[in-house]
């Protein structure tokens, strides 16, 4: 199996009766959920996405494979899920890659640095809002635009690809006026679960990724959460998180062993805070890369508050990987580690920290990805988006909404003298 799970420190802590009462309510949620009878079904769907087919994605790979041949620069615009699945794939399988991301915060500072390298650089961009007035990466469009205009002329409308509404927006207009390339983000499919959607897709493309295993990751992920068995990661993964909530456990800490896969951890934390936060409920996630971490946070996970729970994410095998060599002098101590690879030296940290952290009575589990590849990744993030959505339904709220977003958007539009708020 390419990815597994390994609940067996969390089992012997809980009694038979809780899961006698959490295990049949998150198998209803999943019913709910392959029903499409819950709170907010008209917004799944993405659990078509894996089915997708490589026939049916011809125009988006035709245009990810111009920019990925072109060896051009893709600056990608979005905020939210408009960038974070398409950065966590990426960034974990490709850390050095063509893909710049921007308009995801409001610091003049990262922006100014890539406008330096774009006056240097051949650039596409891909602008990637539903409606084109969100004001982060509004912002940046409207600047980044400007220079591709004056940089290209005429030819910047081939250079500028919009992935938007169908039918209605800003951006949607924008671009039937100007008559750049266009992608359509599906109405039933919200931003932090469209990874899979042409505002994940082509990005992925465009880096070099192979989409006919990032599909099958996907497809595979799905098959295996949606069956009522002994052996859905899913099930067992939401049921966990909600017996651990009830036992007053608040904060949970994706705690992963890799630092390349760093942007997962974020895509997680948008994905399970915007989903199960509302109405008073929800876990907090929080992530943490160890072993660097551990020389930082390491304290208060292991002494502080015991409202936590911690989630490790272990790479089990690397197709790159490094030997200790043998020093004569020795003045370090660490010959007893020569001939040693350093991915078997980080497995014996995870299993030291977790057995530490378990003896200062933090729960743990481990999700163990058999390697780093496009099918594993993409299934792991299935997996991840089928479990909160039962994690959610376990809390009773809808996880497909985000109410509690616009307060601040409001209160920043009020600050700003925006003529249509009062």
């Amino acid at each position: 199996m390419s990815i597994k799970y390994d609940d067996s420190h969390l089992i012997p802590i809980f009694r038979q009766k809780d899961l006698n009462n959490f295990r049949p309510k998150t198998v209803e949620s999943l019913n709910l959920l392959i029903n499409r009878n819950g709170a907010g079904n008209d917004f799944l769907g993405w659990l078509d996405l894996p089915n997708q087919k490589i026939n049916e994605l011809s125009d988006l790979l035709e245009v990810g494979n111009e920019i990925k041949n072109s060896n051009d620069l893709l600056v990608c615009i979005g905020i939210g899920g408009s960038y974070l699945g398409a950065k966590a794939v990426i960034s974990s399988l490709m850390p050095n890659n063509n893909i710049r991301f921007i308009g995801n915060h409001l610091s003049p500072l990262e922006l100014s640095h890539l406008l330096k390298e774009l006056k240097e650089k051949d650039f596409y961009v891909n602008v990637i809002s539903k409606s084109g007035t969100t004001t982060e990466p509004g912002i940046a469009f409207r600047i980044i635009r400007e220079l591709a205009e004056k940089k290209y002329g005429k030819k910047s409308k081939d250079r500028i690809i919009v992935t938007t509404d169908a039918e209605k927006g800003a951006l949607k207009k924008l671009a039937d006026q100007k008559r750049y390339r266009k992608f359509v983000i599906p109405d039933n499919v919200g931003g932090r679960f469209s990874v899979l959607t042409p505002v994940g897709l082509l990005p992925i493309v465009a880096a070099g990724l192979n989409l006919k295993s990032i599909l099958k990751g996907a497809k595979i992920g799905l098959e295996k959460s949606i069956v009522d068995n002994e052996e859905n990661i899913a099930i067992k993964y939401a049921c966990n998180r909600s017996i651990l909530y009830s036992k007053k456990k608040k904060i949970e800490i994706l705690a992963s062993m890799e630092p390349q896969i760093h942007y997962i951890a974020e895509w997680w934390k948008q994905l399970y805070g915007e989903s199960e936060g509302k109405e008073g409920n929800g876990i907090f996630p929080a992530s943490v890369d160890f072993t660097t971490d551990l020389h930082s946070l390491g304290q208060l996970i292991q002494d502080g508050e015991r409202n936590i729970f911690e989630t490790f994410i272990v790479i089990d095998n690397y197709s790159n990987d490094i030997q200790i060599p043998y020093d004569n002098e020795n003045i370090d101590g660490l010959n007893y580690l020569s001939g040693k690879k350093i991915s078997f030296v980080n497995m014996k940290a995870y299993q030291g920290t977790r057995n530490a952290h378990e003896e200062g009575k933090v729960p743990t589990s481990t999700f163990h990805v058999s390697e780093l590849n496009e099918e594993n990744i993409m299934e792991l993030l299935v997996i991840f988006e089928i479990g909160v959505t039962l994690s959610a339904y376990n809390l009773g709220v809808n996880p497909f909404n985000q109410p509690g977003v616009e307060a601040y958007k409001n209160n920043m539009f009020k600050l700003l003298g925006k003529p249509d708020i009062t």
